[in-house]
This record gives structure tokens, C-alpha cells and sequence, in this order.
């Protein structure tokens, strides 16, 4: 097995550089078929949807989430915590003024019944399900 990065992801996403794009197209269809396997981290999706979100290319949250989706659902992409991730991809795509790291927590919190968390950012408190509390 091998290791995924993220600018494997954008090259393949955002089709900028057409060699690259090709060469990744043909991994990640060995990908989806699960005649090849990869793995990847929590923290390389989220550096995806931070250089998606960029002032470079400006995409929405629905739009990253469209992105994201069908790449963290290919059969041959190992992902630690992938049902959170995807979780947190649709409350990032619900609820825009969140972060997706804030959204991934709120999953996490989900998946924990935690109803409660320590935060300083009021963005939370547009959640009914969730008391934040300043320490």
C-alpha cells in the first residue's frame, strides 16, 4: 500500500496541469475499481478543502463537498475515520460559516453524543444541539 497526497487529489480535481491530471485520472480509476489501494490522512482532506476554499480557486462549500465526496467514497481510499469525515463534509456544506476542521469536530462530537464543547467561536452557537461554553 501506498500513501496519498494532497497534491495528487487537486491535480486530479482541478485538471490545472493536463500530464498530471491524465497520470492521476489513471490512479484514481484503479482506485475506484479497488484494483489498487492507497492511504491517506484526515489532515491531507483537510488541506484539500483548504486550498479549494482558497482565494485561488474560490470554491463554495457545497462545491468542495461535490469535489470531495466521490473521492473519499472510492473503494481503494483507506481513510481513517472516513464516516466522520464524510460527516463533516455535510454539516461543512449545510451550515456555511463553519471551518471543515469545526465541522469534522461537530461530527466527532455526533458520533460521541457530546453535547458540550469549550470554544471561543460563536459559531457554534448556531447549533441547538450544542452548548458552547467559554472556560
Amino acid at each position: 500500500m501506498k500513501f496519498i497526497d494532497t497534491n495528487i487529489i487537486l491535480r486530479f480535481l482541478l485538471n490545472d496541469d493536463q500530464v498530471k491530471a491524465s497520470n492521476c485520472r489513471k490512479l484514481f480509476d484503479r482506485l475506484k475499481t479497488g484494483s489498487e489501494e492507497v492511504l491517506t490522512s484526515e489532515e491531507v482532506i483537510s488541506e484539500a478543502v483548504y486550498v479549494l476554499s482558497s482565494k485561488v480557486y474560490g470554491l463554495s462549500h457545497e462545491e468542495i463537498r461535490g469535489k470531495l465526496m466521490p473521492v473519499i467514497s472510492l473503494v481503494g481510499l483507506r481513510l481513517p475515520h472516513k464516516r466522520l469525515l464524510v460527516k463533516g463534509l455535510d454539516i461543512y456544506a449545510n451550515y456555511g460559516d463553519f471551518d471543515f476542521e469545526d465541522a469534522v469536530s461537530i461530527a466527532y462530537m455526533e458520533r460521541d453524543e457530546i453535547k458540550e464543547i469549550y470554544s471561543y467561536d460563536k459559531d457554534f452557537d448556531q447549533l441547538p444541539q450544542i452548548k458552547r461554553i467559554e472556560p
